[in-house]
C-alpha cells in the first residue's frame, strides 16, 4: 500500500546518485525531493519523473531540514530516504504489505553500505518508516534519528536497502569536511587524549568489532575514513577550546623579538 506513504529525501548536489535512488522508488506515489543549495544535474534529471515533487529550500542541519522536508508531504506516513539509498524490490514488495492503521508503529529498515561499489560489513538497523503525527527526526545538527515515543511499537522488516556511502574518492574528502564542521560546531573538547582515544577507537570499532578486517583493502580504508572523521571532529573541538587570541599573542611576540 505505497500510496499511503510519502518518500522524503533531502539532496544536495546528488547527480551521481539520484537516478538509482529515483529509479526505484517509481510504484509510489508521491516522492518529495527537498534540494537544498543544489548546483549540479540533480534537479534536472529529478524533473523526468511524475511522480517526484521538488521543493528547495535551506538547510538548518539535518534533524530540522528532514523534518521540514516531511511537511511538504500529503501523506502522514513518511518514508525517509538519503539521495544515495536505494530500495529493493522485496523491500517495497515487504513495506506495502505492512498495516499502517496504527499511526505510532514504527518500522525499522537495514541498510547495507557500500563504499566505493563494494559492500561493507557495516550494515544497521535504522527507523526509516513514521508517521509525522506521532514523531518525527531530532533537531541534531548530525547524525540524526526518528524519535521513538515510549509507547511506540517498532517492527523491524526483513529486507534490505543499499546506501552508496561513498561512490569516488574526493566524496570521503568533501563529507570529511561536512560532518566534522557540524559535529564540532558550538562544541568543545579541551583534552588532546580524547581527540586521539576516539579515533584509535573508531578504527578498532570499525574494523574490529564489524568485522571490516574479513573483506581486505576495502574494509581498511573504511576503517581509516571512520577514524579520520572522529579525529577531525574532535580535533576542531579542541582547538574551540583554545584561545585565538592567545595564539596570535604568541606568534606576535615571536615575530618582534
Amino acid at each position: 500500500m505505497t500510496d499511503q506513504i510519502s518518500v522524503v529525501i533531502m539532496a544536495k548536489n546528488a547527480q551521481e546518485t539520484i537516478t538509482l535512488s529515483l529509479d526505484s522508488l517509481t510504484s509510489f506515489d508521491e516522492v518529495i525531493l527537498y534540494l537544498n543549495d543544489s548546483t549540479d544535474q540533480t534537479g534536472s534529471i529529478a524533473k523526468k519523473y511524475p511522480n517526484v515533487k521538488i521543493i528547495e529550500g535551506a538547510f538548518i542541519g539535518f534533524g530540522e531540514t528532514k523534518n521540514k522536508a516531511g511537511e511538504c508531504a500529503k501523506n502522514d506516513w513518511i518514508l525517509s530516504l538519503d539521495s544515495d539509498e536505494i530500495l529493493t524490490p522485496e523491500l517495497i514488495e515487504e513495506i506495502s504489505a505492512e498495516d499502517y492503521n496504527d499511526n505510532t508503529t514504527l518500522f525499522r529498515l537495514k541498510r547495507n553500505n557500500y563504499f566505493l561499489g563494494y559492500k561493507t560489513q557495516n550494515s544497521d538497523h535504522i527507523v526509516r518508516i513514521y508517521n509525522k503525527k506521532s514523531t518525527k527526526f531530532n533537531a541534531n545538527k548530525v547524525h540524526e534519528s526518528v524519535m521513538v515515543p515510549k509507547k511506540s511499537k517498532i517492527i523491524t522488516l526483513k529486507n534490505s536497502f543499499i546506501h552508496l556511502n561513498i561512490t569516488d574518492i574526493n566524496q570521503t574528502l568533501s563529507k570529511l569536511i561536512m560532518y566534522t564542521d557540524l559535529g564540532a560546531k558550538d562544541k568543545k573538547t579541551c583534552y588532546f587524549i580524547v581527540v586521539i582515544s576516539k579515533a584509535l577507537f573508531a578504527f578498532f570499532k570499525t574494523y574490529i568489532i564489524k568485522g571490516n578486517f574479513l573483506r581486505g583493502w576495502v574494509g581498511f580504508a573504511v576503517s581509516i575514513n571512520s577514524a579520520n572523521k572522529r579525529y577531525y571532529k574532535y580535533l576542531k573541538q579542541f582547538m574551540n577550546c583554545k584561545d585565538p587570541q592567545k595564539s596570535n599573542s604568541e606568534i606576535s611576540e615571536k615575530v618582534n623579538t
